[in-house]
Parts: structure tokens; C-alpha cells; sequence
């Protein structure tokens, strides 16, 4: 058993091992829920943090990786995926989604297919990465808990989401 094995999530060290991943998994004492909590724990930079965020898009389940000091703009979001409603998710779906709870959400090893998902043949989950987090050469993520985070190339980590390059974050004045 590795050391990621043993902090990080089962099911995200799983995926890891699938991917052929041998990443640094990081556990901390205190949570990381929040970006601003992880990159504190981590020494970094909030942007250098990734957000996994679940929106329902018309009702089916989509992941927004998004850099820790933005926020998600939703109408930017829905005009990207075509919807005429996008709106959170609730914890229960993003649980449902991902298999994670939220604050532990990573950017991949989902496992689980909400009922939605299921109903559309198995699709896998869409996911939409913000073009901000290329502007870094290492980003931190959740390892499945909200305890644990890991670093990975965002280029690398985009790919290993499946996430498509995207600009859906708000704009500042």
C-alpha cells in the first residue's frame, strides 16, 4: 500500500492507480473545504487551488474546475453548454455525481451515475475547466476528502478530467 492509499479516499486512490498516477497525497489535521482553507494549509497561492464544482444543467449533473480565487459564472456556463437552466447542485447530487461529499470533491475518479445520467445511456459526466488554471505550473486539488489534496499539472489534470477548456469565470469590474 502507498502512501496515497492510505490518505487519500479509496475510491480516489483507486482512480489514481487506474490512471497510472503516482501523485503526492496530502493530509491535513484541520479541513480544507474551502480554497481559501487549502491554500492556507498548502502555502500557496488561493488561485493555485482547484474547485470541483456540480451544476445541473436542465437537470443533468455537470463539473466546473474552477481556480480558488474566482467565482463560476453560471449564465456563462449555461451559454457554454447550450442550457436553458444551470443552477448548483445540491449536496445529495453532488454526492449522487461524484460519489464525494462536498468540500472533498476531486477532479476525477467519479465512480457513480446519477440517476439522470443513467437514463441517458451512461454518458460520463461533462466537465468544464476554466482557461485560468493553465496559468499555473502546479494546482492543488481535493484527493476525495476534505482533508486530503494533491498537485498536479493543471494540463494534466485537465486531461485526466476529461474537462474542456472554457471561460466561465466572472468577470471583475
Amino acid at each position: 500500500m502507498s502512501a496515497q492509499d492510505s490518505v487519500a479516499h479509496p475510491r480516489f486512490a483507486e482512480a489514481l492507480r487506474a490512471l497510472g498516477l503516482d501523485v503526492e497525497v496530502r493530509r491535513f489535521p484541520d479541513a480544507t473545504r474551502t480554497a481559501a482553507e487549502a491554500a492556507a494549509a498548502i502555502g500557496c497561492d488561493i488561485s493555485e487551488i482547484v474547485k470541483s464544482l456540480v451544476f445541473e444543467a436542465d437537470g443533468v449533473p455537470v463539473i466546473v474546475l474552477m481556480d480558488g480565487s474566482s467565482r463560476v459564472d453560471v449564465e456563462r456556463v449555461r451559454h457554454e453548454l447550450g442550457a436553458e437552466k444551470v443552477k448548483r447542485a445540491g449536496a445529495e447530487l453532488v454526492r449522487e455525481t461524484t460519489g464525494y461529499a462536498i468540500g472533498g470533491v476531486p477532479p476525477f475518479g467519479h465512480v457513480r451515475l446519477p440517476q439522470a445520467l443513467k437514463e441517458q445511456g451512461g454518458a460520463p459526466i461533462r466537465v468544464l475547466a476554466d482557461r485560468a488554471l493553465l496559468d499555473h505550473d502546479v494546482v492543488w486539488a481535493a484527493a476525495g476528502t476534505p482533508h486530503t489534496v494533491f498537485p498536479l499539472a493543471p494540463k494534466t489534470l485537465i486531461g485526466h478530467a476529461g474537462g474542456a477548456l472554457v471561460d466561465v469565470r466572472e468577470r471583475t469590474a
